[in-house]
C-alpha cells in the first residue's frame, strides 16, 4: 500500500473512520503527576490472564510518561462524560492538572487515575510493548475493575460521537 502520494494513506484513514470504536481516556500516573490522553485503538487481547492493549503513537507528547510509568488505567467513557474526550485529546491545549480537574477521579491497585463515572476503568500493569510502525503497543495485565453502574455507552464513528442506548431500553 505505498503510494508517495498519501492517497493510500488518507483513505486508510476514511476506511478506519468508518470503524466504530468505544472512546476511552487512557491514563497514568508518575512523579512529575497524572497523564492522560483520549485513545481509539484500545481492545482485549484475552480473559485468561485478563489482558487489554492500547496503542499510543510515540510522537504523542505523553508517550514516555506511559512508557516509564509501565501501568495505565484505561477509562470507557459513559455518553455522561463525553466533554472529557476532546479535552484529554488536548484540544483545548489545557495543562494536564486542568485536564484532570474537570472530573472526578479514584485510584485502584496501579495509582493510575481512574474516572469514578466510567463505564468501566481497567488498571493495567504493562507487560510487554511492541514496536508498530508509529506506534507502540502496550499488552497490559488487567489489576483491577471499576464498574459504574451507567451503562449508556460512547462510541465514536465517522468521526462523530454516537451515544449508545442502556441493555434492555
Amino acid at each position: 500500500m505505498s503510494d508517495p502520494s498519501g492517497a493510500a494513506r488518507a483513505r486508510f484513514r476514511e476506511s478506519m473512520a468508518r470503524l466504530g470504536a468505544a472512546v476511552t481516556i487512557v491514563t497514568t500516573s508518575t512523579a512529575e503527576g497524572d497523564v492522560g490522553m483520549t485513545v481509539s485503538a484500545v481492545t482485549s487481547v484475552t480473559d485468561e490472564p485478563p489482558t487489554l492493549l492500547v496503542c499510543l503513537n510515540r510522537a504523542s507528547r505523553q508517550y514516555e510518561a506511559f512508557r516509564e510509568a509501565g501501568i495505565f488505567c484505561v477509562n470507557v467513557l459513559s455518553h455522561r462524560d463525553e466533554a472529557l474526550s476532546p479535552v484529554f485529546a488536548g484540544r483545548d491545549n489545557l495543562p494536564m492538572s486542568a485536564r484532570f480537574a474537570q472530573a472526578r477521579w479514584l485510584r485502584l491497585a496501579t495509582g493510575a487515575p481512574a474516572l469514578a463515572s466510567a463505564t468501566a476503568a481497567l488498571d493495567c500493569k504493562v507487560t510487554q510493548m511492541l514496536d508498530v510502525g508509529t506506534h507502540t503497543v502496550f499488552f497490559g495485565a488487567v489489576q483491577a475493575i471499576h464498574l459504574h453502574e451507567e451503562s449508556s455507552g460512547l462510541i465514536y464513528h465517522g468521526r462523530a460521537y454516537h451515544r449508545l442506548a442502556p441493555r434492555g431500553a
